[in-house]
């Protein structure tokens, strides 16, 4: 008999002895979760994690995977946002542009980097995280790799991301905007250069964005769920 069949017989029997709603509810989650194996639990939650990186950092890394997505794209520092109506009204406009593109070039280049550093801190899922994670809210998996990864990952994400600025010229054009802009006679309020700092940060975050809403799709649609151990684990969360 399946497990489904099995719940269901149970549960018309605790009906008829008179259980109060949140008892049912409680018996519900309790043979959901007894039908899974700690195992289960720890392999399917990494199985959804690596599923979700991997799906995110393609996305990322293809090209206008950042320029073109709304949702990640790299704005300007915050410095230069505030000037940048003087900027082009000067005359920087195209350089604008270009620091805009080629800033969002260097974080799709480095984005398949990102991956060993996430899937190192799966390898660390205890099953205690397993299971706050599977109850948890519908970015549980995403808050967790952030806590775990988020300073190691600039660490050792900073190198890659200033190698790719430099490949698509990014630092360059960046630094001649700056330049021009510090060198002008009417400028007060110099802008800051550095450029890598800021650019990682603003990757590592749109990365986490597009790995939060691959496990809101695991957790909201089983046709997202695409192995057995999957549509098995994720089953318990629906309940």
């Amino acid at each position: 008999m399946s497990i489904l069949k099995i719940v269901y017989v149970l549960l018309v029997t605790i009906l008829m002895v008179g259980c109060t709603a949140a008892e049912v509810n409680r018996f519900i989650q309790g043979a959901t979760e007894a039908s899974l194996t700690e195992q289960d639990v720890g392999n399917g939650l990494k199985e959804a994690l690596v599923k979700g990186i991997s799906t995110g950092a393609d996305q990322a890394s293809r090209e206008d995977g950042f320029f073109k997505n709304e949702l990640i794209r790299i704005a300007l520092p915050e410095d230069v946002q505030r000037v940048e109506a003087t900027l082009r009204r000067i005359g920087l406009g195209t350089e604008v542009d270009r620091v805009l593109l080629t800033i969002n070039r260097g974080a799709e280049n480095a984005a398949n980097e990102a991956k060993p550093i996430f899937i190192e801190a799966i390898r660390q899922l205890t099953v205690q995280d397993a299971w706050n994670i599977l109850r948890g809210e519908d970015d549980a998996a995403t808050q967790y790799l952030q806590g775990q990864t988020t300073e190691k990952l600039t660490e050792l994400f900073e190198p890659h991301i200033q190698k790719s600025l430099e490949q698509v010229g990014a630092t360059r054009y960046y630094g001649d905007l700056v330049s021009s802009y510090n060198n002008f006679p009417t400028t007060s309020r110099k802008l800051d250069p550095d450029l890598k700092a800021y650019v990682t940060d603003r990757a590592i975050s749109g990365l986490f964005t597009l790995i939060a809403q691959e496990e809101k799709a695991i957790r909201e649609n089983p046709a997202e769920r695409t192995t057995a151990l999957l549509r098995r684990v994720f089953a318990a969360q629906d309940n």
